[in-house]
């Protein structure tokens, strides 16, 4: 069962575009890339830089 070669991704992408259509698909890219730019600009502070964090055991007292 190998990998698919590009006849199998090419015929399941016309399927994709068949069933949704391209505006739709278009629309949802966006939405994608839209959200990634904002959770990039999320994780910087005020001065551009990236938080960066450690993940701890929380414990309660």
């Amino acid at each position: 069962m190998g990998s698919f070669s590009l006849w199998h991704w090419l015929i399941v992408l016309l399927i994709v575009v068949l069933v949704f259509g391209t505006k739709k698909l278009r629309n949802m890219g966006s939405d994608v890339g839209g959200a990634v730019k904002e959770f990039k600009k999320a994780m910087k502070d005020e001065n551009g830089n990236v938080v960066e964090g450690e993940v701890t055991d929380k414990t309660k007292e």
